[in-house]
């Protein structure tokens, strides 16, 4: 008797958790499980949005370091830096005076006329060998003329500088030209790169990109190349900084194609020189991004874009960068 008492008793002395309590933890189960899922989300944002931005930077770091690469040392060839030292060179009145076999499709001048190591259109795209694909419009054309570096082994087929300290001879047949040596001499691949965007990347069709026209060697000779160099690049300025009296400095920035660098042109300065090269790029995300305002108002170099506001992450770069060989 005394025994199914006591069980009755811790019976009912055990009781569970009642209605009010258990709809109170769900209540705050429910609030921690949200402020969890938001914390998530918030932090996945800003992942993309990190995420984003290095790609854009990443793409302008890239194009600007190949663009910087060209510039720098144009007007190198070899062992000195004297484009109308080099025989064989195509001037005004002296086009290809050497009969060298020049790329088809760019003309002559593209490849020999190693007197004007950086030039460009501006705003355009006027080289006589078309782009891949359409052009982006409102963008520069820049070309880059130098050699290589280091020294390298002969070889047919491709446009080489013979180069002594004072003087210089193109040739593309793989034989030292006649009067220089391998012991007084170097041999260096002649390298010209004429940059420009074109309007959709082979990559990632759609998306802007930057492209160079560059020379290579071909099975019957020397021969043109189009290679894709960064997507996501949309516009590139150029602007050329030139020393109009001779005394090694700066004295205007004029954009590609101004006249007083043209011997043909009446406005023509004598004696001018480029000693510096100025670059814009305006470059873009690859995929749109839900959300984003972007009231930039873009003006790269001589050029205004406006504004865009079409969900796409944009940066606008600019270098000036110094052309090492320019000066005497």
């Amino acid at each position: 008797m005394m025994n199914r008492r006591n069980n009755i008793l811790a019976t009912t002395s055990q009781s569970g958790m009642t209605l009010v309590e258990l709809l109170v933890a769900l209540a705050i189960g429910s609030f921690l499980m949200i402020g969890a899922v938001q914390v998530y989300n918030q932090s996945r944002q800003a992942f993309v949005i990190n995420e984003s931005i290095a790609r854009v930077q990443e793409t302008a770091q890239f194009a600007m370091d190949t663009l910087e690469a060209d510039l720098r040392m144009a007007s190198n060839w070899g062992m000195h830096s004297r484009g109308p030292a080099i025989e064989g060179r195509s001037l005004v009145g002296d086009a290809n005076p050497l009969a060298l076999p020049a790329p088809v499709g760019c003309g002559a001048n593209w490849a020999l006329d190693l007197n004007r190591p950086v030039e460009g259109d501006n705003n355009a795209y006027a080289l006589p060998c078309g782009p891949q694909g359409a052009a982006q419009a409102n963008s520069d054309t820049i070309t880059a003329r130098r050699a290589t570096v280091a020294p390298v082994a002969l070889q047919g087929g491709r446009l080489q500088i013979q180069s002594t300290r004072i003087q210089g001879q193109l040739f593309a047949d793989g034989v030292i030209p006649v009067g220089f040596t391998a012991a007084d001499s170097e041999t260096h691949d002649l390298l010209i790169n004429s940059y420009y965007v074109a309007a959709s990347s082979d990559l990632i069709p759609g998306v802007p990109t930057l492209r160079r026209k560059t020379l290579v060697s071909g099975v019957g000779g020397p021969a043109i190349a189009d290679q894709e160099v960064a997507p996501g690049v949309e516009n590139i300025q150029l602007q050329l900084g030139v020393d109009v009296d001779e005394d090694n400095t700066v004295d205007r920035y004029v954009n590609p194609g101004d006249g007083i660098m043209d011997p043909l042109d009446a406005t023509f300065i004598p004696g001018i020189r480029v000693l510096t090269a100025r670059i814009w790029l305006v470059v873009r995300g690859v995929t749109p991004e839900i959300g984003i305002q972007d009231n930039v108002n873009y003006q790269p170099g001589d050029m205004n874009l406006g504004t865009f506001n079409d969900q796409f992450r944009r940066m606008q770069v600019s270098k000036t960068i110094l052309l090492r060989n320019s000066r005497s």
